[in-house]
């Protein structure tokens, strides 16, 4: 993106190039037929889950004044409007936990106060919606989307750890109050009894921790044993929604043997229930809002600007990745100005606002990854296996797939045709069919295997449309009218949710992933280079890492304490923001350039695991006899917290790297690698390596960038 800070310089651009490829948004979203639903469905799951718990959380935060009508209202409306007018329609948006937790703070600084109360509470936010529109007009007049890059791994893992915290609290919270009378009942109920209440919160600890179990085991089904590849796929995509169903059914089993209420159910007005309507017509009480208040409303509405910044852009940062390959021009300017125009839209009628949401917009782009991959690898299979048909030779067989590939493309109207193509044929493939004399000989599958082959041809491709988001959007909007039907999950099963919610973000999170190394035993660190690991843990020393791992510890700390300060609560986003010159500026005066690089890598990257126990010949002919399907290998290669990918690196060469022959190897078939030193800290005084002989060092091939045609870290389907 290029860096641009005169007005209006980068909405103008933004508009320019994506008004040119607005017609193709349409049709080619349209030309994928049916196939468009799996995505569709898909992403309206991940959305409209999280919306509805969120609406549970501010129903009780806000003693009633929000509900899930309103989350879901507000993720359906600028979700649709955002589908069609928006710049980049890979973005989801929703209603996020940080908006949240701001109205939280605002209702309980207005609640007790007689000049606003309850009663003005969503008139003083109209207010505070629209100071923070103005301030995100100014920052996308200004281009203040251009220094995104500069909010980096720190600020972003520090914030995605507090918000997985939050979540927590939330979960072990509303589990505790399962225990308790809420709010607005009538005490004297046979349900809220001492003796049933206790029975309600034992029955709401097992619907928790079904669903939170059996949800991160689902995650998981595309490395199960047993069962087909597409119903491991459809497990692994659909199983939390699928959970969501079977815990609500399992809450019915003892329905006709426990008092009504018992669980508890979640708690919404429907949509034309009377005095549902109060909300949409906020804008008639603004007026009434005190002076005072109105201008003070700005001190909020700075916070939730400086959210909504950070959040939108990095999450559409996350939807346009480079690994994917997009071939549409991005448009943070424009996107950040049309935020303000939603935000003002949702305070005038009495609803939170939506912004671009984490993980969701990165899974969107991943979901329509694997749609294009499905999509050109049914067009080149069957191509092949055409050519294979007429005894074509290896050259014919390769220049007839790349002719289809390029029949698949479509180039943008102001754009040369791709310069993306199909990738070189496997140097393994080459060789077989040199030696055995076929090189110009007609190609059979013995040289060509043509399922496997293809998926390590394909390079990762984005189905890049609007169709999708809208889809998701009016789906999510339907949901408003099923409201009788979401009412009979129980709250526990919610909180079960947001439990699964924490858990999930964590993997691929390095900061998550530090503190575990430095919880691990001296003995057991060499563990961590059995896995893939990231750079850092071979390149910079235990010392530094443990250092700045208890900098951003204590800094999350203070962040999560303030959160729980009534009025300064609101403030903690200018922690957040406050990182962005500790990084630059103070960070550098206590750590060494070169292993900040790596502690705050601008992307995710690692290195390959060190095997011990299988040969090279070993790993490579595994490699070779697995095939899985476009869907499992995003799955591998994308992170869980952020939906960054994987960049898999060679290890790096420092200046104290000995050489190989300071080096006893395992095998003479041992890789000529370069070795950090930094391995043997790790592996300490109870490494199976380490022998009275000296070091035994083992590793694996490093292989390339993580791309969709390599299966080396996939599991065998």
């Amino acid at each position: 993106m290029e860096e641009t800070f005169v007005p209006f310089r980068g909405i103008k651009n933004d508009l320019k190039e994506r008004l040119l490829c607005y017609k193709q948004d349409w049709t080619g979203g349209f030309c994928a037929g049916i196939r468009i639903l799996a995505p569709t469905t898909y992403i309206f799951f991940a959305s409209a889950i999280p919306v509805i718990s969120f609406g549970e959380q501010l129903e009780r935060s806000t003693d009633g004044s929000l509900t899930a009508v309103q989350t879901l209202a507000s993720t359906a409306l600028c979700g649709i409007i955002h589908s069609v007018v928006g710049g980049q329609p890979l973005l989801i948006l929703g209603v996020a936990e940080p908006t949240v937790l701001m109205y939280t703070f605002m209702f309980n600084f207005v609640k007790d106060r007689k000049d606003l109360g309850h009663k003005l509470f969503l008139a003083w936010t109209g207010w505070v919606c629209v100071w923070t529109a103005l301030l995100l007009f100014l920052l996308a007049i200004l281009g203040a989307c251009s220094i995104i890059n500069r909010f980096t791994r720190v600020a972003g893992e520090l914030f995605g750890l507090l918000i997985a915290m939050l979540f927590m609290q939330q979960a072990i919270r509303g589990v505790v109050e399962e225990f308790g009378i809420p709010q607005r009942e009538n005490p004297e109920q046979t349900a809220l009894q001492p003796s049933w209440r206790f029975g309600n919160g034992m029955f709401a600890l097992v619907l928790s921790f079904g669903l939170l179990l059996t949800a991160l085991g689902s995650r998981k089904a595309r490395s199960w044993r047993y069962g087909t590849g597409w119903l491991r796929g459809c497990i692994a995509d659909y199983g939390v929604p699928l959970m969501v169903l079977v815990w609500t059914a399992v809450s019915y089993i003892p329905v006709n043997d426990v008092p009504r209420g018992i669980p508890r159910r979640l708690f919404s007005p429907n949509p034309w229930s009377a005095g549902a309507y109060s909300n949409w017509t906020v804008i008639k009480e603004m007026v009434n809002v005190p002076p005072l208040y109105i201008v003070g409303a700005f001190i909020p509405a700075t916070m939730i600007a400086v959210l909504y910044y950070f959040d939108h852009s990095v999450a559409s940062q996350l939807a346009q990745q480079k690994e994917f390959n997009l071939k549409k021009p991005p448009s943070y300017h424009y996107d950040l100005l049309l935020l303000g125009f939603l935000v003002i839209l949702c305070g005038l009628i009495g609803i939170p606002p939506s912004n671009g949401v984490i993980p969701q917009s990165p899974m969107h782009t991943k979901s329509l990854a694997t749609l294009k991959h499905q999509l050109l690898r049914n067009k080149l299979v069957s191509t092949a296996r055409k050519s294979i048909s007429k005894n074509s030779n290896l050259s014919q067989l390769y220049r007839s797939m790349q002719e289809a590939y390029n029949e698949m493309q479509t180039p943008l109207v102001y754009q040369l045709p791709s310069t993306l193509g199909l990738k070189e044929l496997k140097e393994s493939t080459i060789q077989l069919a040199s030696s055995t004399g076929y090189i110009d000989a007609p190609v059979d599958e013995t040289i060509f295997d043509v399922d496997k082959e293809i998926d390590e041809l394909l390079p990762v491709e984005v189905k890049e449309q609007r169709l999708s988001n809208l889809l998701q959007a009016l789906m999510v909007g339907g949901c408003v009218a099923a409201m009788p039907l979401l009412k009979k999950i129980p709250t526990s099963v919610l909180w079960g949710y947001f439990a699964f919610m924490a858990i999930e973000s964590l993997p691929g999170n390095q900061f998550w992933e530090r503190i575990l190394l430095l919880f691990t035993a001296p003995s057991r660190r060499y563990k961590v280079l059995e896995e893939y690991h990231a750079t850092f843990v071979e390149t910079v020393p235990f010392k530094s890492i443990a250092t700045f791992t208890l900098f951003q510890t204590v800094y999350l700390l203070v962040c999560f304490g303030i959160t729980w300060i009534p009025i300064a609560g609101v403030l903690f986003p200018l922690l957040i923001m406050l990182l962005v010159p500790v990084r630059q500026y103070l960070l550098p005066k206590f750590f060494k350039g070169a292993h900040l690089q790596d502690l705050d890598a601008a992307e995710y990257e690692e290195v390959p695991a060190i095997a011990y126990n299988m040969t090279f010949e070993d790993q490579e002919c595994q490699a070779r006899t697995t095939h899985i399907d476009g869907a499992e290998i995003l799955d591998e290669v994308i992170t869980r917290s952020r939906g960054e990918i994987r960049r898999t690196q060679s290890p790096k060469i420092s200046s104290t790297t000995p050489s190989l022959g300071d080096i006893k190897p395992y095998s003479p078939r041992v890789s000529q690698k370069a070795y950090s030193p930094q391995i043997i800290q790790l592996r300490g005084e109870g490494s199976p390596s380490l022998t009275e002989k000296g070091l035994e060092l083992k590793q694996t091939p490093s292989p390339g960038p993580s791309t969709l045609g390599q299966s080396s870290r996939g599991s065998s389907s």
